[in-house]
């Protein structure tokens, strides 16, 4: 099976499986659990934040952190399109009392700064009291700009909002820039890093910041259900990854890049942009039905939309884009027939 949808479709290597299986472990919710203490201070380390605390998703990880950078009745600053605003349930509101002032992001991902300056409350009792700015990188594949990073955080600080990445893919922004991951979340007070992603472990994300921030998400995280006990063999399969897969991330960039390039070629189907490991196309309503059934039927597992998005991953070899290069060709030239 070939499967596009998404890079959380991974799947334990052996290698993993193996170092899982040989964690020694604890309670974490006590503090016992050595693998989990190992992998925390490994992600610090690399993050280049005093303390690191595991969680067991990003959402989880991602709202933790907006619960600790913000009281009810606060608001926080995201983009439309951020997985924290998007994606999540709607959790900070629901959960929080947090509330959410979204802005469009540019075609880059970033939010304008005029638009974040305009949207900064200013101190009055008839408004929400803006306390954080969120951004997300990469966001659609695409990595932020280093200079606009700096500018929009710097920005943030000038109001005396604390800031936030959701940094999901964020080891894809460094290998895709060649840039050292501490370098992309200096500007941040915390940031989330998930590694059930490309980097192919089963579960697990970790949020990095000062020590005070993560005594506070650690409460967070118990209230939130995410209190884990003996999370070693988790932590394990991320420190594993960590160690072990983040270069690889360059092949799956390489592998999307071959991918766009391929669909390129083909009539009817349009791509949007190719970004690290993500592939935006747009397909005609009509194919829509038939090319999903078409690939499914060859083992190729795609979310066909009209904006369709075509994830590569580490579990996919360089055979099996040539596969679904040669699947939609088919695809094509039969019809033409």
């Amino acid at each position: 099976m070939i499967d596009l949808r998404s890079d959380t479709v991974t799947r334990p290597t052996a290698a993993m499986r193996d170092a899982m299986h040989a964690a020694p472990v604890g309670d974490d919710v006590w503090g016992d659990d050595p693998s989990v203490a190992r992998f925390e201070a490994a992600v610090a380390e690399c993050a280049d934040k005093a303390a690191a605390l595991f969680f067991p998703s990003g959402t989880q990880s991602n709202l933790a952190a907006l619960l600790a950078h913000c009281q009810r009745g606060d608001e926080y600053i995201a983009g439309q399109q951020a997985h924290t605003y998007k994606y999540e349930g709607g959790g900070a509101a629901v959960l929080g009392s947090i509330q959410p002032q979204p802005l469009e992001n540019a075609a880059d991902g970033s939010l304008p700064l005029n638009k974040i300056r305009a949207a900064i409350k200013p101190h009055d009792f008839h408004f929400a009291r803006t306390r954080l700015l969120a951004l997300e990188n990469t966001i659609g594949g695409k990595v932020l700009d280093a200079d606009y990073v700096k500018a929009a955080t710097d920005l943030a600080r000038e109001h005396g909002l604390a800031t936030h990445l959701d940094g999901a893919r964020l080891f894809n922004a460094a290998v895709a820039t060649d840039t050292p991951l501490a370098s992309l979340c200096a500007p941040f007070d915390s940031v989330s890093l998930c590694f059930s992603k490309g980097l192919g472990a089963p579960v697990g994300s970790v949020l990095a910041g000062s020590q005070q921030l993560i005594n506070e998400t650690r409460h967070w995280r118990k209230v939130l259900g995410g209190g884990m006990r003996q999370a070693g063999v988790l932590a394990a399969a991320c420190h594993h990854a960590l160690d072990h897969h983040v270069a690889d991330l360059a092949d799956d960039h390489a592998r999307a890049a071959r991918l766009a390039e391929g669909i390129t070629a083909l009539p009817e189907l349009k791509v949007a942009y190719q970004a690290t490991n993500m592939v935006f196309l747009t397909v005609p309503e009509s194919h829509i039905a038939p090319m999903r059934a078409w690939l499914a039927e060859r083992e190729i597992l795609v979310e066909v939309l009209y904006t369709t998005r075509l994830v590569v991953h580490r579990d996919l070899d360089d055979d099996a884009i040539e596969r679904v290069l040669e699947a939609l060709d088919e695809y094509f030239t039969r019809r033409a027939v």
